[in-house]
């Protein structure tokens, strides 16, 4: 299957009474917000995106995001490569809609004032959530070590005279 290019945006309820499907790519230089989180800026994102009406009627934006990123182990300094795979789903809400009435297991996202959804930001924020908060390799490819991590020499204080020992002499003196 040739990989396409995944649409800029979108309109939901459209694509839903279409149920259409998006099954492409999204290049890593268009997410600038995403760009500066991992180290190797090139490379292609897997998107698959289904629009659909669920039973209650409600427009959902599903699908998967796959892409292999390079980030730096927060333990080691050293470069790491990690699998993201992300799968979400969405409905749609106007600009300042009440989202309260909504199932839990639909994100909700905001339509922009065309009513369509950006899909490359909606892209990039799946992939963001999807780095952890300290990325590190898994403990047996580490190569962070035990070893001291000081350097140079501490220098030993000069002993002070504890300031309460006159207390003391106070107190054996009454």
């Amino acid at each position: 299957m040739q990989k396409v290019k995944i649409p800029v945006t979108l309109d939901p309820g459209r694509a839903a009474t279409r149920k259409l499907e998006y099954d492409g790519v999204v290049r890593l230089e268009e997410l600038s917000r995403f760009e500066q989180v991992v180290l190797d800026s090139s490379g292609e994102i897997a998107v698959h995106v289904h629009c659909k009406h669920d039973e209650q009627g409600l427009t959902v934006l599903s699908g998967s995001i796959k892409t292999t990123v390079t980030l730096t182990c927060q333990r080691c300094n050293e470069e790491f490569r990690l699998d993201l795979d992300q799968h979400f789903a969405y409905t749609p809400v106007g600009i300042g809609a009440e989202s309260g009435d909504l199932p839990d297991y639909y994100d909700v996202v905001e339509l922009d004032e065309n009513g369509e959804v950006n899909l490359r930001k909606l892209v990039e924020d799946e992939l963001i959530l999807a780095i952890p908060i300290v990325p590190m390799h898994d403990e047996a490819s580490c190569r962070y070590s035990e070893e001291a991590k000081s350097f140079g020499e501490i220098e030993a204080e000069d002993e002070k005279p504890n300031p309460f020992e006159i207390l003391k002499q106070l107190k054996k003196d009454s």
